[in-house]
Formats: structure tokens, sequence, C-alpha cells
């Protein structure tokens, strides 16, 4: 009898270690589909991209220009964004207030709107009908088709991801880490800047991050709201309907390879 319930034993564990098994090999097949979708795009363009036009593309001051445009103000408007997203995503993870769904739901809208609707609305936020762009045009400014309204556009669309993942990185500390410093005295600035902040570090820069990809890799928003100066993707859309794909694809591929390097860099940074 007791060799009969080891028998069953064995069969049973057997049965459940093939099953995890056959598990296992399904979902890595079905992930294995998705990495394969994403990175055959990205390997066919470096491939048919031919050397001689990549140098002379990367030799042109239109593109290396549009290249410096994008990076820098995606990253001058990350970290002034994050000035303001950063406490807003404390309040949200921490506090229960009337309208915090409301809030919460407001936050996320710039996901939700086509990105071309987005810049419309811009478009009229800054005009010289505007409010803003009535003051700007006072003092000999003109906020349509200047860096200004550039970092506008890719603010709107992508403070949404450095909120939620600085609220998320917020709400995994624990609470009683800040009750415990309050107790000793320390004031409500402080055990933020102590404790809470420390602690989401992860959360919050993986949240910059996401903010930074995505404000330099918007076109919809950006291309209604500021033409010229072209970033690089309003560049490669110019590209290729002025010239066609022959011309687009090596400012896509260099404009590519330069994200995806700063973009690793930055990973490694955060997981650091």
């Amino acid at each position: 009898m007791q060799r009969y319930k080891i028998c069953l034993s064995l069969k049973s564990s057997m049965g459940h270690k093939l099953i995890s098994n056959n598990i296992s090999l399904v979902f890595s097949l079905l992930g294995g589909i998705i990495l394969l979708f994403l990175v055959a795009p990205l390997v066919g363009l470096f491939v048919s991209v031919k050397a001689p036009a990549l140098f002379e593309t990367f030799k042109d001051p239109a593109v290396s220009e549009s290249i410096i445009l994008t990076l820098v103000v995606s990253s001058v408007v990350t970290i002034i964004s994050a000035v303001f997203s950063i406490p807003l995503a404390y309040m949200l993870a921490r506090k229960k207030f009337p309208g915090k769904g409301l809030v919460e739901g407001i936050i996320d809208i710039p996901v939700v709107i086509p990105h071309s609707a987005a810049g419309i609305a811009l478009l009229g936020f800054i005009s010289r009908d505007s409010l803003i762009g009535s003051m700007a045009e006072g003092a000999g400014l003109n906020l349509i088709g200047s860096p200004f309204a550039i970092g506008l556009a890719m603010a709107f669309v992508s403070i949404p991801f450095l909120v939620n993942s600085a609220r998320d990185g917020f709400a995994a500390v624990p609470v009683r880490l800040e009750q415990a410093a309050r107790t000793l005295g320390a004031s409500g600035l402080r055990v933020f800047a102590t404790i809470s902040l420390p602690l989401a570090k992860r959360s919050v820069i993986s949240g910059m991050v996401l903010m930074f990809a995505r404000g330099m890799s918007e076109f919809g928003a950006v291309v209604i709201v500021a033409y010229h100066p072209m970033t690089t993707p309003v560049l490669i859309f110019d590209r290729f309907n002025s010239y066609g794909i022959d011309y687009a694809r090596p400012v896509a591929a260099i404009f590519i390879a330069i994200t995806l390097m700063i973009f690793l860099l930055l990973r490694i940074y955060q997981k650091r």
C-alpha cells in the first residue's frame, strides 16, 4: 500500500512537471513571437540602409540640428515636469480627497486622446488669440513654431508616464516608516526627502526615462504646433513626404540608433 502511494505521488509529480514544462514552452514561444515582431522591422531598417547614404545623412546639418533639438527639449521638459509631477504623484499615493478619481482620470487623458487632437488643443492654447499667446506677442514672442511649443507638446503627451510610475513607487513605500519618522519629530518635507523619495527612486527614475523617451518620439502633437524648427520625427516625415522612403530611411536609422543607446544607458543607470 505504501509503495502504491509512493508510485502515485511520483506520477503526480512527473505530471505536474510535464505540464509546467509545456506551459513554459508555449509561453516562451508566444513571447518570442512578440519579440520577433518588435525586432524584425528595426533589423530590416538597418539592413536596408546603405553605408554611403548613412554617412551622408549623418553629416547633414539639418539632421544633426533636429536630433540635438529633440534631445535637448525632451530633457529640459522632463526635468521641469518632474518638479511638478513628483509632488502630485505623492499626493495621489498618500492622500484621500474629494475628486481624486477625477484627477487621476485627467492625468490619463493624454494617453486616450489622439495626439493630433492634442496638438490642435495646444495650438488654441498658445495661439495669438489666447491669453498666453497675446501676452507672449506683447513681449515680442511668437510661441507657435518655437522650441517652447515643442516642449509643451512633448510634455502634454508624456507626463502621464511620469506621474503614474512615481505614484506607484510612492504607494509601495511602507507608511509605517513615514509615521515612525514623524513620531521622531521629522517634518513632512524631511520625511518626503529622506524616506519617501529615496525608497521610490527607482519608480521615479523609470517614469522620467519613459517620459523622456515618449516626448522624444512624439510626432502628432509636435507637427501641429511647430513644423519648424523640425524635431527628428517631423524631419523623418518631411523627408518621406517630399523625397520618398530612400531619403527618410537613413534619418530614421540614425535617430533610432541614438535613442536606443541613450535609452540603454538610462536603463543601466536606473538598475544600478
